[in-house]
């Protein structure tokens, strides 16, 4: 009797392993506002870093998490999550991690999440522990309506699109789009 308890309860537990990564159990929460977006954003990641929905970085303090914002400087400078440092992708500035400890909460951002999931990985072998990366990114962001701000600080409804081709998952109508 045992025995065939333990044959059925290894079978639904093997299971339940297989279809847990599909059934939207472990990804249900990062959703991005448009359909169309988070089946793109699905499909461009390998979630080799863990994601952070926009709504959870909304219940952070300023002072309990690190942004770095992974586009290239033409595309920060336009604009950039409040309070976001500047890293780059091509070439990052790796300077600006030296006051920044290992065990920091870091999330990275780019356009939709695929540049900072490469970041992520390269912050990882570094040794950061607490590296996330934003599901959506400063598109889904956007889309949200949630601030930006310029290079000066100030606030803007300008964001960099990276190519046209990018712009159209920027959905939100007070947005004005550049590449």
């Amino acid at each position: 009797m045992w025995e065939t308890v333990l044959r059925k309860f290894t079978k639904s537990f093997v299971l339940l392993l297989i279809i847990m990564p599909y059934s939207g159990i472990t990804q249900e929460a990062q959703q991005c506002s448009d359909p169309k977006f988070q089946n793109k954003v699905a499909s461009t990641l390998s979630f080799t870093v863990p994601i952070i929905s926009v709504s959870d970085v909304l219940g952070y303090k300023k002072d309990e998490i690190i942004l770095l914002d992974v586009r290239e400087l033409e595309e920060y400078e336009t604009s950039h999550i409040p309070g976001a440092l500047y890293i780059g992708y091509e070439n990052p500035d790796w300077s600006v991690l030296d006051n920044i400890p290992q065990d920091a909460k870091v999330i990275t951002y780019c356009s939709i999440g695929y540049r900072s999931e490469k970041l992520g990985e390269m912050l990882q072998e570094k040794g950061y522990s607490s590296v996330f990366n934003l599901y959506g990114s400063i598109f889904e962001w956007a889309n949200r309506g949630l601030p930006l701000e310029n290079q000066d600080g100030d606030n803007t409804h300008q964001i960099h699109t990276y190519n046209k081709k990018w712009s159209q998952w920027v959905s939100n109508p007070s947005i004005k789009k550049t590449w």
